[in-house]
């Protein structure tokens, strides 16, 4: 095991385990209903700004370590290519409260909007659901016990891990590291 992960595991296990990390009573009540989590999921497209530096291709993209190392700043890199983890409430992007679109820091992306986020409390941008076929899960055993990563579907980029204690509807919570995401506000008015 790499001493960094042995590292992660022992720091955050024991926060996991007192519930620091699932605190519900910082979560709002459900504002949400299955209809309205359809078409947030549907139509996120309303708060793309026209003219946005995003990609809608999801066609798979490339590129070299070297070439990930001169795209993105070392703390992307360390999220995105290397699996880590940034600390909690060190992201602006948790406190972020506009409309708009959260896109892969790395490639561009559209995975959520600002209509799906919820302040989950935890410290880190949390959201009820994604835009569909935008991202692809895996199991993750780093902390020993089962988690699901997910990842960038168009660059492999990891975003973050999903769990089941999120508010209704979906009751997921797609906790994601923010620096592995970019907001770009929508449209005025």
């Amino acid at each position: 095991m790499q001493r960094r992960t042995f590292l992660g595991a022992v720091v955050v296990t024991p926060l996991a385990m007192a519930g620091v990390a699932c605190d519900s009573s910082a979560r709002p009540a459900a504002t949400a209903n299955e209809q309205e989590v359809a078409a947030m999921r549907r139509d996120w497209k309303v708060l793309l700004a026209p003219g946005a530096d995003v990609t809608l291709s999801t066609e798979p993209l490339q590129r070299s370590e070297t070439e990930w190392k001169k795209i993105l700043s070392p703390a992307q890199f360390d999220v995105l290519r290397e699996d880590g983890t940034e600390r909690a409430f060190s992201s602006p992007l948790d406190r972020e409260k506009r409309p708009g679109v959260y896109v892969c820091a790395g490639c561009g992306l559209p995975l959520f909007t600002s209509r799906m986020k919820y302040d989950s409390g935890t410290g880190w941008p949390s959201f009820i659901t994604h835009i569909p076929g935008h991202l692809g899960t895996q199991k993750d055993f780093k902390l020993i016990l089962p988690r699901t990563e997910y990842h960038c579907i168009r660059c492999g980029g990891h975003q973050g891990h999903v769990f089941d204690d999120g508010p209704l509807p979906t009751r997921q919570r797609w906790c994601n590291n923010g620096v592995a995401l970019r907001f770009i506000p929508a449209k005025p008015g």
